[in-house]
């Protein structure tokens, strides 16, 4: 049974390379070097001048848009806006500190993957069965070379929300990013590839159900498989976090 009243774990790690564009970004404009009005830098200035890839410009804009900071116009750019009193909705990374942080993420998720999952089983095309069998054989490569497979793990809930048709479910994740993966933030199992192997087969396993169901177009199946997927995860660092309030003798 699932521990619903966890302990609040501190968790040291970096921040994400789309958190530190973004802080930027925002430190621009809070400056004023950005006005209100002011276009950002195009998506290929912003890859060449932070020397990182176009997904983390995308996930760095996409939490700026969530902070209400800016604004896109469809062919024309991304625009900085008025500065406003309202509290948009938001999950910043550097909020997540605590492995219960991270829970009630992976809670939120719970509820809003699951039916993308049942969607997706319903309205895939060939085209996301096959990216969805790519980023399967990615993982088992990632795993089998003992690797942390976080890219792989993300694309397969990217692609999900993809197949689902429905722009919003794609907005939210490519806002959440890394902060999706719960492995990512806390970086388990640096000096354990033993149980890392181990856990990500685990997920591997959980994450081939999911398709198979999606394959099939059973969406109920589907539901279940991520809502199982999601809530083992929830379980599996529930039980990672307890390990680490134990003395050391007693782990």
């Amino acid at each position: 049974m699932v521990n619903l009243h966890r302990p609040s774990v501190s968790v040291q790690r970096p921040q994400s390379l789309s958190v530190q564009v973004a802080k930027s970004l925002s430190e621009r404009i809070a400056r004023g070097e950005l006005k209100p009005g002011d276009k950002l830098p195009s998506e290929h200035e912003m890859v060449a001048s932070y020397g990182v890839s176009r997904t983390v410009v995308r996930e760095a804009v996409s939490s700026l848009k969530s902070s209400g900071l800016v604004t896109s116009r469809q062919g024309v750019g991304v625009f900085v806006l008025q500065p406003s009193t309202a509290m948009p909705f938001r999950i910043d990374a550097e909020d997540l500190g605590t492995v219960n942080e991270i829970i009630n993420l992976l809670e939120l998720r719970i509820s809003l993957e699951s039916e993308a999952a049942a969607l997706a089983a319903v309205r895939r095309t060939d085209v996301h069965l096959r990216n969805l069998r790519v980023t399967l054989d990615l993982m088992a490569r990632g795993i089998e070379a003992q690797e942390d497979a976080v890219d792989a793990d993300f694309r397969f809930h990217q692609e999900i929300a993809q197949a689902t048709g429905n722009r919003y479910f794609m907005e939210l994740f490519t806002y959440l990013g890394m902060m999706a993966i719960p492995r990512a933030q806390i970086g388990m199992f640096k000096t354990d590839p033993q149980s890392q192997t181990a856990y990500l087969n685990n997920v591997h396993h959980e994450h081939k159900a999911i398709y198979q169901a999606i394959v099939a177009q059973d969406a109920e199946v589907a539901r279940a498989a991520m809502r199982m997927h999601l809530s083992n995860s929830r379980a599996r660092l529930q039980t990672a976090s307890e390990i680490a309030t134990r003395p050391k003798d007693e782990r």
